[in-house]
């Protein structure tokens, strides 16, 4: 049973990770590390306090991004693990023509995870890209009828951070 619920607390870690990204929000993002992890990504490597400044001015020029998680595997060894995270990473970018690109990349972290003061982490992450692709982006959905009075996710304005507006109805 502790077992079981070790496993969803290093599993959210990768959630809270995703959602900080893409909501662009710094202090979700920097505290599923603890302070003396290791970030190693190849175009970075450092610390979490530079590794979330890196991120964040570098997502805050895309017009929107999704991370996705996928096939979670997780060894735990006493309070210590180790994990694999497929991943898919979309980034809605303007290229240097001014046209906006969809680029997707997908791969995988690689991570240990220790637990301190009964409290899951991570201590190391790095990714690895399997694939990428970049093409104009084409968002007929949209310029449609269908998308009339779709509500669009944000950053920090998304609808998520309102609580008090979900307990309506």
């Amino acid at each position: 049973m502790q077992k079981t619920k070790d496993k969803q607390e290093i599993y959210e870690l990768s959630c809270k990770y995703a959602r900080g990204l893409d909501r662009l929000d710094s202090k979700l993002f920097r505290s599923v590390f603890f302070d003396d992890a290791f970030c190693e990504y190849g175009f970075f490597n450092g610390n979490p306090d530079e590794f979330t400044d890196f991120c964040m001015n570098a997502l805050k020029e895309h017009e929107s991004n999704h991370h996705m998680i996928g096939n979670v595997l997780i060894e735990i060894k006493d309070k210590e693990a180790f994990g694999e995270v497929y991943f898919n990473a979309y980034h809605k970018v303007k290229n240097d023509e001014g046209e906006f690109e969809d680029i997707i990349i997908a791969g995988r972290y690689i991570d240990r995870y220790k637990k301190r003061q009964g409290q899951w982490k991570f201590i190391y992450r790095s990714e690895l890209v399997d694939w990428s692709r970049t093409q104009l982006t084409k968002d007929s959905y949209f310029d449609s009828d269908l998308s009339i009075g779709c509500r669009r996710g944000g950053r920090q304005n998304d609808p998520l951070y309102d609580k008090e507006k979900m307990k309506k109805g």
